[in-house]
């Protein structure tokens, strides 16, 4: 699992640059627009100024998407095309260690977009030394879309596949989960359906740890996003091996 992830780590030293203005870039647009901008007409939202709420959604969506992308259209190139999973399997490495190596390496890439995303924004006065606690928190939910990325390529058809997974799913959770609204004001079971998926209860613990007082019950979003890794590992994992193996 290790030397997957170091290859993949190693072609991320020569593209550095790239990839750090890709994955910092987007998000920092959003936050000018929104944060700063739309922000100025709204005077608080759960206590705190927009530009802080929302600051707390732009960590994790950033986690999403960078997670999200790295591993689906990269590992299904080397999957389809390229065939460098194939290649892999003729040296000691195995399947599952090709699959975690890979999942890991987006979660990875995920945080380092969060991480870029911070410090930049840090420039901006919204450092926060709370960010270390809760930066575990934002790995494990890259670990979440990068599973889920997993399933994805094992059972798209071609690349147009990854409409659905993006435009379906990825996009609509980014707006529903508490990102641009506090999903206390919204009726009861529209919130329950925002907490059926993991972003809205990293949303909500994020913003909790950032800038207010996390109590005992916050836990239980961390143990949401464990089931998630757990359900989406072992459901990518079983149709990778089938995917490869055909």
């Amino acid at each position: 699992m290790y030397n997957v992830w170091l290859r993949n780590f190693l072609f991320f030293k020569k593209t550095f640059i790239v990839s750090l203005f890709w994955t910092t870039l987007e998000p920092l647009m959003f936050l000018g627009a929104f944060g700063f901008g739309f922000g100025h007409y709204i005077a608080s939202i759960e206590g705190m100024s927009f530009l802080q709420f929302y600051f707390a959604g732009l960590l994790c969506t950033t986690a999403m998407m960078v997670a999200y992308f790295e591993s689906t259209y990269p590992n299904y190139t080397k999957l389809t095309y390229q065939k460098t999973y194939a290649a892999m399997l003729l040296t000691p490495v195995s399947t599952t260690q090709i699959f975690f190596g890979e999942m890991l390496w987006a979660a990875t890439k995920g945080f380092l977009g969060v991480l870029g995303v911070f410090l930049v924004s840090s420039m901006f006065g919204l450092f926060n030394p709370n960010f270390f606690v809760i930066a575990p928190v934002l790995f494990l939910l890259s670990l979440v879309f990068a599973s889920f990325g997993m399933i994805m390529i094992a059972i798209a058809k071609n690349y147009d596949s990854f409409v659905f997974s993006t435009s379906g799913v990825i996009v609509p959770l980014s707006m529903i989960s508490g990102t641009y609204f506090s999903l206390d004001e919204i009726p009861y079971y529209l919130k329950t359906a925002a907490y059926v998926f993991p972003l809205a209860h990293a949303v909500k613990l994020v913003r909790t740890v950032l800038y207010k007082e996390i109590g005992v019950i916050d836990i239980a979003h961390i143990a949401v996003l464990i089931v998630y890794v757990i359900l989406f590992s072992f459901i990518g994992l079983r149709l990778f091996k089938k995917k490869l193996v055909n």
